[in-house]
């Protein structure tokens, strides 16, 4: 098994990386599994029933609209969010649709699009299966697919679904824990962004993997920009209010919250980045998985913080913080889960969190074992955090989670800065409580809005 930086890393649009960009890719295998084996026009009605978290949230995490466009081709990372509404409308108002880019069928949304909001299946919380029936009614191709977190997607053949990846590739420095990553850096007197420098260039050269990432960066800030730009209410019947536009023009006038706190200015930012990033992930916009879109503005958020209060920032700090944070996401993937509704929040918010801390202590030079102490104490704050988003929306409390989440990354890299990477629990140890208290947690404080704010809201 081999994971790449890109696999935790993805362009794709907003709200949910379970619940629209995973789905929407498997939806669009689907259909190239029936244009390979030239089934395409044969096929009459497809249909696609959605499971567990898929089901109790989707409608609201926006997996129906993300379902019809990947049977109609369209990949998360080359679909524009724009173009993505008018084909949504067309298909609403025509009932057909254009599977795999070129096939009509008829779709009526209500008959062929099913949400179980109560029926889970094996594997993964998170499971979805694609049918296809021919002029007289066989159903003639069906297969499973699980949206295993982070917009990775195994299908029916996979066991242990959420940490099996489709690639055997052989790294010139294999890690599979924290304690192996450290003991490789040291034997070989690397530090982790040079390690998995050259894991990444089994796949592509090194100027690729720069180019990419400064890409990726790019399409960060613009999400940041974006969100600095809109005012009003964001979709989905709830009513919240965008707040970034409005904190970015006070932050301007010089009017922040520094009144209060004279000096925290820089926090106030970093809150900004926080909220632009996610309130475009809640409106459906372009944004970085990062390692979710539920936790999508976390490593944005520190990454800017890097970029405008760190004395030095430059193009160099940037790679080494997105291959660092690279490498502690890997770690998540493997040995826990980065899914709220396998684990609750802390597979999403943690850790981003642990990302983002470890990858800010290497970019301002610290060393391997400092950016594992900050990833651990980024983790080990977020520990028992549920997934329990009121109406099944990636708004609260997601948005400023996300915020509250990027200030601790922030000073989990300082405190881990001050000290030599000497700590009494390591991350793997943290990993390991963060999978067993997943596996403890109720199934209504993960992504299911059956518990916690998403039921006592209304009391408030």
């Amino acid at each position: 098994m081999a994971i790449s930086l890109f696999d935790m890393f993805r362009i794709g649009i907003g709200p949910s990386s379970s619940h629209t960009v995973g789905p929407m890719e498997a939806a669009c295998r689907f259909a190239d599994r029936l244009d390979t084996q030239d089934d395409l026009e044969r096929t009459a009605r497809v249909h696609v029933s959605l499971y567990g978290s898929l089901g109790a949230t989707g409608k609201g995490h926006g997996t129906g609209p993300a379902v019809i466009m990947g049977l109609e081709g369209f990949r998360p990372d080359g679909i524009d969010p724009v173009e993505m509404a008018h084909r949504l409308e067309t298909v609403r108002e025509t009932r057909r649709l254009s599977l795999g880019g070129w096939h009509p069928v008829h779709f009526n949304e209500r008959r062929d699009l099913t949400y179980y909001r109560r029926r889970t299946l094996p594997f993964h919380p998170n499971g979805m299966t694609c049918s296809a029936w021919d002029e007289d009614g066989n159903l003639f191709c069906e297969r499973t697919y699980y949206s295993v977190g982070g917009g990775f997607v195994v299908d029916d053949n996979a066991t242990g679904a959420d940490r099996i990846v489709e690639d055997d590739t052989d790294l010139p420095y294999p890690f599979h824990t924290a304690d192996a990553l450290l003991s490789t850096c040291e034997e070989h007197q690397l530090n982790i962004h040079e390690l998995m420098l050259a894991n990444e260039q089994t796949w592509r050269p090194e100027s690729a993997i720069r180019d990419e990432i400064l890409r990726i960066w790019q399409v960060m800030q613009e999400c940041v920009d974006n969100g600095i730009q809109h005012d009003g209410e964001l979709p989905g019947g709830l009513k919240v209010r965008r707040r970034a536009a409005s904190l970015y023009r006070s932050l301007q006038e010089k009017q922040q919250v520094a009144l209060i706190a004279p000096g925290m200015s820089a926090l106030d930012w970093v809150n900004l980045y926080a909220l632009a990033v996610n309130e475009e992930n809640a409106a459906g916009g372009r944004v970085v998985t990062a390692p979710t879109n539920g936790a999508a503005g976390i490593i944005p958020a520190v990454l800017h913080y890097y970029a405008h209060f760190c004395q030095g920032a430059d193009d160099d700090g940037i790679v080494r913080f997105f291959l660092t944070a690279g490498a502690i996401g890997i770690l998540f993937k493997e040995n826990a889960s980065i899914s709220g509704a396998e684990v609750g929040c802390q597979g999403e918010v943690g850790s981003a969190c642990a990302m983002a801390a470890a990858g800010l202590v290497a970019a301002t030079g610290g060393s391997p074992r400092q950016a594992e102490n900050a990833a651990e104490i980024g983790l080990e704050h977020h520990l028992g955090m549920t997934c329990d988003p009121v109406g099944g929306l990636v708004q609260i409390p997601c948005i400023e989670r996300n915020a509250m989440a990027s200030v601790k990354a922030i000073d989990a890299a300082l405190m881990a800065m001050r000290g030599d990477g000497k700590h009494y629990v390591s991350l793997d140890k943290a990993l390991k409580t963060m999978r067993d208290t997943g596996k403890d947690m109720l199934d209504k404080y993960k992504e299911t809005s059956r518990g916690g704010l998403a039921v006592n809201i209304i009391e408030c």
